[in-house]
Formats: structure tokens, sequence, C-alpha cells
């Protein structure tokens, strides 16, 4: 079934304007949603705008915009003007810059769309794809829509061009606003890690082995409940309290994912100090933790 474009554009590449079709990325139709109903009656509720001051229904047309720009201070803004200030702006997909791909960290990654050429802009497409498939660098654009401008970029991905929305800069919290104490990690721990890393490393990743299993037992509940069936819902298994000891975790953690017995039982609950070993003890330490870290 061929898929039917929300939106159209145009790019600006240089000189060359490509008309475009704007498709959806995502899928929607698998999503369950829910109702708020009436709690005796099992009716739809519906909402209703209402003044605070008379407790009045307000009517859907004497509803506007207002900008609150000091406490219950309003200026009304109403949508022609907001209609004309997207006409006084380019709504052509301006391409500004290329950049790796790889330099546009995810966090600033927003809605995935795909875009098709519009009759006519077929070899200017292809040309724009090839482009940037031979230069393996992605298109970064603007235009506006929906009230704001909108900052894209634009990838290769088999021969087409699929349309990246990004966060602006301010809308990204920095790392340096997260408190994240300092911690040191042994090296036999960090080979213990390496090691659990490479038994599950796989060579690329394949997002369609991956299923919503609320999801699926959301569904299989909601089927029982509309047939009137006994549905079972046993709780899942409490999380494991903390692990203090480090290298005990992983070993256990090792040992599951092989399928052999640990070596040592990683302990589920806090645990006192270990005591101190004797020096014969201490002394072959050091080569065990050698030993660990390949």
């Amino acid at each position: 079934m061929t898929a039917r474009a929300m939106g159209s554009g145009t790019i600006s590449f240089g000189l060359v304007n490509i008309p475009v079709k704007v498709f959806s990325a995502t899928e929607s139709s698998g999503k369950i949603s829910f109702n708020q109903l009436h709690a005796e009656k099992k009716t739809r509720l519906k909402q209703q705008m209402y003044d605070p001051e008379t407790g009045e229904i307000v009517p859907r047309d004497q509803i506007v915009k207002g900008y609150e720009y000091a406490k219950d201070q309003y200026i009304i803004i109403d949508d022609a003007e907001l209609e004309k200030l997207e006409m006084a702006t380019s709504r052509s997909m301006d391409i500004t810059e290329f950049v790796p791909l790889d330099s546009v960290d995810p966090l600033y990654f927003e809605n995935g769309y795909y875009l098709g050429p519009d009759k006519g802009a077929e070899r200017a497409y292809k040309l724009l794809a090839a482009a940037l498939a031979d230069a393996r660098y992605a298109a970064v654009a603007k235009y506006v829509a929906r009230g704001k401008q909108q900052l894209v970029v634009f990838r290769p991905l088999d021969g087409a061009i699929v349309m990246q929305q990004l966060r602006y800069g301010d809308e990204v919290k920095q790392l340096s606003e997260i408190p994240i104490p300092d911690a040191t990690v042994s090296d036999a721990e960090l080979g213990l890690a390496r090691q659990f890393i490479n038994a599950l490393a796989r060579p690329e990743f394949d997002i369609h082995q991956y299923k919503d299993e609320y999801r699926e037992k959301l569904r299989e509940l909601l089927d029982k409940k509309v047939k009137g069936e006994e549905v079972d819902l046993t709780p899942a298994p409490a999380p494991a309290a903390k692990v203090v000891d480090l290298m005990e975790a992983l070993k256990a953690s090792l040992a599951r994912n092989s399928g052999a017995a640990p070596a040592a039982k990683a302990e589920e609950t806090e645990r006192k100090p270990p005591k101190r070993a004797p020096a014969s003890e201490e002394a072959a330490a050091p080569a065990k933790k050698k030993k660990a870290k390949g």
C-alpha cells in the first residue's frame, strides 16, 4: 500500500529548487488508547472550557490566544497575525551547510520523516540523495511551519532522503547540569565489564528483533476482559537489592549469560566488608586481577 503524503515543501539546494512530498516515518496504528468514562454510568466524558470567575461554559468561538507578559496581564494574538508572520519568513527548506552526520548528537533528534520527489523533481531529488551519500554528509536546513522555524537535517538512506527534525541548542540541557559524582573503577572491574559487553556484542543493530512486550500483554489483557475471561496478573519479580561488590555482580552476570554456574554468587543485599586476607593470599590477588583483565 502506497503511503499518503502528509505535506509538501521545497528544498533550496543552492540555485536548484527541489519540490518534495513529506511522509511520516512512524506508525501509530498499533498504539492503544483509552477514553475517560464516568465510573458508574460508563459514559464517555467531554472536556469544556469555563470562566473561573462566573463558572459559565465558554463557546469555542469565544476562545482566543493570549500571551502573559506580566502577572495576569495579557496581549491577544490572533491566528491571522501568526499566519502573516509565517508568510513573512521563508517557507522553503533552505540548506545552510553540510556536516558529517555523526557530528550531530542524537540528543538533538526529534521526529523523522521520509521525503519523496514531487512531480517533475525526480532527477534533482536523486542528485541530492546521491551527492549526500557520496560525500557522506548531511544537509542542515531550516524552514517555518506550525508556528516555529524548524531546524532539520537531510540525510541519505538507500537512494532516498530522510528529514530529521532537530531541537535547538537551548532546548537541550547541558550535561554539566547533571550531578555525576566522581568514582574510580579498577582494571579488573573494567576487564569483566568488557567481557560482558563482548559477550552481548553484535555486528549491527537489528530493531526488528525487539517488540513492545508491555503493549502485547496489554492487548492480551484487553482481549480477555472483552471476552469476560479471567485475568491473571502475576507481578514481576522485584528488582534485586543494591549490590555492593561490583566484581561479584559482574562475575554473576557473565556466568548467567554463558549458562555456567557463577564463580561466586552475587550478593543481592548489602554485606559486610570481607575480612583481611593473609599475606600469601594478598600477594596472589594482583595475579588474579591481571588474568581477569584479559
